[in-house]
């Protein structure tokens, strides 16, 4: 963490940056209080990079829209309800939210609001002491509301100490808004902090508090988690807090099973290995500096059919049928998170996947298995690649290295193949009208499977020609009529 000073200059240069400075000086002139808070104060005191600009304010949402009209900038409304008005101000998206204070419902996350009257009443209401921090402007005075608290600590002492608390009694926090536990999970990866005790406590007692949250906020916060260069320490804290059972419990179900070797680590150890070397591959291969989710949802889930598959069977554990198990386990389990048709199917088909390189190393395959290896992987080659390789989490060094010697040989044949036969297009020499045309024949079934058996000659012998596979069209068409 940066000096106090640094942190200061940090601030000052968002302070006197030119959508700030118009800001400021707008609704200092018609008499308001006006502050950064929140995430980008947290940040700039870390030395991290500032990239949201949250605003709070005493004026009340109309008069806010005023003042921003006045700046002949665009204004939007992003939640009027809740006191939140947006602009574009010099080239910057802003939100300014008035003063609040709620109150929340046993039934529900969504609070009553109303407007409050101080910062300090405003900064207390808020998730953790770390984001209840504000720089009231143009003054540039610092407001730590926990270090006025009963135990005198506040947001800036626990920046210090890495620590992730609420700014009053846990409890209260979480019963009123379930989702600042996941929060509290998501910031654990993405500050490298620790839950403080007290927290990490109410987060067990209250996670079936959870269930009042929609799937979709919840599948966000799981988005942002897993966006992290490290989500491990917020997955770990999920799981052994209780609040993975409320919401992907076939993960916390990894715990208690042991993989097929019998060894000490169990399952749930091995897959997040899996997630974290996945996520390592994923940066050294790929230049798009935004997180692969699909590849991570599939790092963590691919293993999910074991609990339900395992069996003893003469002394060893077996988890026969896994990989498809799994891949049935996690479509369902993301569509009840509501994640988008695409990610559903891609993450679904890489845990179905993930099992087919290994034995590749035992026996080499032929060019036709790597062709159908490549057919069935389609779009999620790549991923594919990185997914087996981080399935690798043998001690055993020879054995790595085996594997890691079939995988690089593999994706050569892979290369070699897509160079001389257009493999990432695998398709028969016949389209449907040409079979069509062909056999004399109108569209219907017929028309698929004859598609389907150039297909199959496709991926056995590689290119043959169209005059080649017509001729086989007409012997397998003699073949159908006399069966």
């Amino acid at each position: 963490m940066p000096t106090l000073a640094q942190s200061m200059e940090a601030l000052r240069a968002i302070a006197a940056s030119a959508p700030v400075a118009a800001l400021a000086s707008a609704f200092s002139e018609r008499g308001h209080e006006f502050a950064l808070v929140g995430g980008p104060v947290r940040d700039a005191l870390l030395g991290r990079p500032v990239t949201d600009l949250d605003f709070t304010t005493s004026a009340r949402p109309g008069e806010t829209r005023e003042i921003l009209d006045t700046l002949g900038q665009s204004v939007w409304d992003v939640g009027r309800d809740f006191g939140t008005i947006a602009a574009r101000v010099h080239g910057e998206d802003v939100e300014i939210t008035t003063y609040r204070a709620e109150t929340y419902r046993d039934d529900s996350r969504k609070p009553e609001v109303s407007y409050g009257d101080t910062i300090e009443g405003d900064l207390v209401r808020r998730d953790f002491t770390i984001n209840a921090l504000a720089l009231m402007l143009p003054e540039m005075r610092l407001v730590d509301v926990g270090a006025a608290s009963a135990s005198g600590a506040g947001g800036i002492e626990d920046l210090l100490a890495g620590r992730i608390r609420t700014p009053g009694p846990p409890e209260a926090s979480f019963t009123d808004d379930p989702l600042r536990m996941l929060r509290a999970a998501r910031f654990a990866s993405q500050l490298g902090f620790e839950v403080d005790a007290e927290t990490r406590d109410a987060m067990v007692r209250f996670a079936d508090r959870l269930d009042i949250v929609s799937a979709e906020r919840v599948r966000d916060e799981l988005v942002k988690l897993l966006s992290a260069d490290d989500p491990v320490p917020g997955i770990r804290l999920l799981v052994d807090t209780g609040l993975a059972d409320r919401f992907l419990p076939e993960l916390t179900a990894l715990v208690a099973t042991q993989d097929d070797h019998g060894r000490h680590k169990d399952v749930y150890e091995h897959s997040l290995t899996v997630l974290r070397q996945a996520i390592d591959l994923e940066k050294a291969r790929d230049h798009d500096p935004s997180p692969d989710i699909v590849l991570r949802i599939a790092a963590l889930l691919h293993d999910i059919g074991k609990p339900v598959t395992r069996r003893f069977e003469r002394g060893n554990v077996t988890f026969h049928h896994h990989d498809v198990v799994g891949a049935k386990l996690a479509r369902r389990r993301l569509r009840e998170l509501r994640f988008d048709n695409g990610t559903v199917k891609r993450a679904a088909r890489l845990v179905e996947l993930h099992l087919r390189f290994f034995g590749y190393s035992d026996q080499q395959w032929t060019d036709s298995a790597v062709r159908r290896y490549v057919r069935d992987a389609g779009d999620e080659l790549q991923r594919l690649h990185v997914l087996t390789r981080a399935d690798v989490t043998t001690r055993n060094r020879r054995k790595a290295e085996r594997l890691e010697h079939a995988y690089d040989d593999i994706e050569r044949r892979i290369s070699e193949l897509a160079e001389a036969e257009e493999l990432a297009a695998v398709r028969p020499e016949l389209d449907g009208e040409r079979i069509m045309a062909i056999l004399g024949v109108p569209p219907g079934p017929l028309v698929g499977r004859a598609y389907k058996y150039l297909l199959e000659v496709r991926l056995d012998e590689g290119p043959i020609g169209e005059e080649a596979a017509e001729e086989r069209l007409r012997a397998w068409w003699v073949r159908q009529e006399e069966s």
